[in-house]
C-alpha cells in the first residue's frame, strides 16, 4: 500500500485537532532551545565566575540558569498537553471513522474482516497510531532540533571537536537502520497473530457454557496458550533485536566522550580550551546522542504504527459493495417477490450457492422454504433485503429490482428473525424498540402478544423494563427467539422472513 496515501488518508482524521498538533512542534522548539543555551551559560559561570572567583557572575547566570530551567519546563509542560490533546482527539477521531465505516458494510464486506480482526484494528492498532503520532509531533521534532542547536554550539565553542561526532554518527545511523529493516517484518506478524489471538478469547468466552458443558476446559486452554505463545514469540525476537539500541547506544556515547576528554584535555593543557567549555562540549556530546537515542524510539514506535496503519487504511478504503443508485426509488409498492434467474456465490467461493433460481411470490403470501442443511436457504432470503446482492439474475420487491431502491426504504419494509437471534444490553422495551423506535407501550404489548412473548415478560420482577445482558445471555434462547420475532413485527414490514 501506498505511503503517501496511508498517511493522506489518517491525516484526513486529525481534523478539529490541527492547531494542538501545530502548537506542539513550536513549543518544543522553544523547550530544546532552552535546554541548549544551559550548558553554554554553565560554561560561562565556570570560567569567568568560579575560575575567577567572580562571584557577582556567578549570581548573574546562576539567575539565568534558574529563567532558563524555568522558561523550559514552562514550554514542556505545554508541549505535553498539547501532543496530549492531539493524539487523544486523533485516535478519537480515528475510532469514530472506522466504527461509522464498518457501519456501512454489507455482508460481503463483513466476510472479509473477522470481527477479532475489527475490535484488534479498532483499539490496539488505533492505540499505537496515536502513541507514533504523539511521539512525531513532539519527539520527532525535539530529536533533529536537538541534534541540529547542540552541533551548531560545539561549532561554536571548538570547531574541531565537530569532527568527533563525524566518526561516531554513522556507527549509530547504520546500526539503527539495520534494526529497524529487521523489526519491521515481525511487527506485522505479530498484529496478524493478535487477530487470532482475540478470535480464540471471543469464541471461548461467547461458546462458555459449551465448553463447561462438554468439559473441554484443557482443550480450550490449550489453544490460548498456542495462540498466546504465537505472539511471545515474535515479540522476544522483536525485544531481542531492539535491545540492542541501547547498548549500541552507550558505546557511541562513552566512545564520544573518551575521545573528546582526550583532544579537550590535551588542548587545556596547551591553553586552547577552558574546563568550562570541556564540560559543556560534553553535555552537548550527550543531548546530540540522546537525540539519536529519541530518534530510535521514534523509529520503533513508527515501524510498529506502519503494520497497524496499513491494517487501518485498509478498513478506512472498503468500500460498500451494497450502494444506493443515482436516483434511488424511496417507497416499496407491496410485499411481492421475484427472482429471476438469479444466482450468487460467495467471494472467493467458485462453486454457487444459487444457481438459475426462479421464483414468484405474490404479496400477502405466506411461503416456507424447505431444504436440507447448507442448501443456501438463509442464502436466498438474505438477498431480498440485499444484504447480499445476486451474482447473476435480479431479484425484484414491489415490482423492482431490489437494486433500483434507497437501501435504508427496502430494509425498513422487510423484517427478517435470522439464524442467530440478538440481543443487545438495555431493557426488553429497549430491544424491542429496534423495529420501531416511535412503537407505544401498548404496541409493543400487542407485538409480543402475536410472538407468545408477553406472558414469560410479565413474570419478570421488572416486566417490560427488565434488563437484557448482552447477546441476551439472561434470557432462554426460546425466549431471546420469541422477542426477535416481537421485534420483528413492530416494524409493521410488508415482507416478514
Amino acid at each position: 500500500m501506498n505511503v503517501r496515501h496511508i498517511l493522506s488518508t489518517l491525516a484526513g482524521e486529525v481534523r478539529q485537532y490541527k492547531l494542538p498538533a501545530v502548537l506542539t512542534p513550536v513549543f518544543v522548539v522553544l523547550e530544546v532551545l532552552m535546554e541548549v543555551l544551559i550548558p553554554f551559560v554553565i560554561a560561562d559561570l565556570i570560567d569567568k565566575g568560579v575560575e575567577m572567583g567572580n562571584y557577582a557572575v556567578v549570581a548573574e547566570d546562576g539567575v539565568i540558569l534558574i529563567i532558563l530551567a524555568l522558561l523550559a519546563l514552562l514550554f514542556g509542560i505545554i508541549a505535553g498537553k498539547t501532543s496530549a490533546d492531539a493524539s487523544a482527539g486523533f485516535a478519537k477521531n480515528l475510532r469514530r471513522a472506522v466504527f461509522t465505516n464498518v457501519q456501512k458494510f454489507s455482508f460481503a464486506n463483513i466476510d472479509k474482516y473477522s470481527p477479532p480482526s475489527l475490535i484488534t484494528r479498532m483499539t490496539t492498532d488505533i492505540t499505537n497510531i496515536q502513541n507514533s503520532f504523539m511521539m512525531m509531533i513532539r519527539v520527532a521534532i525535539r530529536s533533529p532540533v536537538m541534534f541540529l542547536a547542540s552541533f551548531i554550539m560545539v561549532l561554536i565553542i571548538k570547531p574541531e571537536m565537530a569532527l568527533i561526532f563525524a566518526a561516531v554518527v554513522p556507527i549509530l545511523g547504520i546500526g539503527v537502520g539495520f534494526l529497524t529493516v529487521k523489526t519491521f517484518p515481525i511487527f506485522e506478524r505479530v498484529f496478524k497473530k493478535y487477530d487470532s489471538l482475540n478470535a480464540v478469547v471471543r469464541e471461548n468466552i461467547r461458546g462458555i457454557r459449551v465448553v463447561k458443558s462438554f468439559v473441554r476446559e484443557s482443550f480450550e486452554k490449550k489453544k490460548f496458550k498456542t495462540a498466546s505463545a504465537d505472539i511471545y514469540t515474535e515479540f522476544v525476537t522483536a525485544e531481542k533485536l531492539m535491545a540492542l539500541m541501547s547498548p549500541l547506544m552507550q558505546f557511541c556515547v562513552y566512545l564520544c566522550i573518551i575521545m573528546i576528554s582526550l583532544v579537550g584535555g590535551q588542548m587545556i593543557v596547551f591553553g586552547d580550551f577552558t574546563k568550562g567549555e570541556l564540560i559543556s562540549v560534553i553535555s552537548y556530546t550527550m543531548q546530540i546522542l540522546m537525540s539519536f537515542m529519541m530518534v530510535a524510539m521514534v523509529i520503533v514506535m513508527i515501524t510498529m504504527a506502519r503494520a497497524s496503519a496499513i491494517r487501518i487504511t485498509e478498513v478506512l478504503d472498503e468500500m460498500p459493495t451494497v450502494t444506493n443508485p443515482e436516483n434511488p426509488v424511496t417507497e416499496v409498492a407491496d410485499g411481492s417477490v421475484s427472482f429471476e434467474n438469479v444466482s450468487f456465490s460467495y467471494a472467493g467461493n467458485e462453486r454457487k450457492a444459487l444457481d438459475g433460481v426462479n421464483l414468484e411470490i405474490k404479496s400477502g403470501e405466506m411461503i416456507g422454504i424447505l431444504g436440507g442443511t447448507g442448501s443456501a436457504k438463509s442464502t436466498l432470503v438474505q438477498l431480498i433485503p440485499r444484504l447480499y446482492d445476486a451474482t447473476e439474475g435480479c431479484v425484484k420487491v414491489g415490482g423492482r429490482d431490489v437494486k433500483s431502491y434507497d437501501v435504508t426504504a427496502l430494509r425498513n419494509a422487510v423484517s427478517m428473525v435470522l439464524q442467530k437471534n440478538v440481543l443487545f444490553s438495555g431493557t426488553i422495551s429497549e430491544n424491542l424498540r429496534w423495529g420501531n423506535p416511535k412503537a407505544t407501550d401498548a404496541e409493543l404489548r400487542h407485538a409480543c402478544k402475536l410472538a407468545q412473548a408477553d406472558s414469560f415478560i410479565e413474570s419478570f420482577p421488572d416486566k417490560y423494563e427488565t434488563h437484557i445482558e448482552q447477546g441476551g445471555t439472561n434470557v432462554s434462547g426460546g425466549q431471546r427467539q420469541r422477542l426477535c420475532i416481537a421485534r420483528a413485527l413492530l416494524r409493521r414490514p410488508k415482507i416478514l422472513i
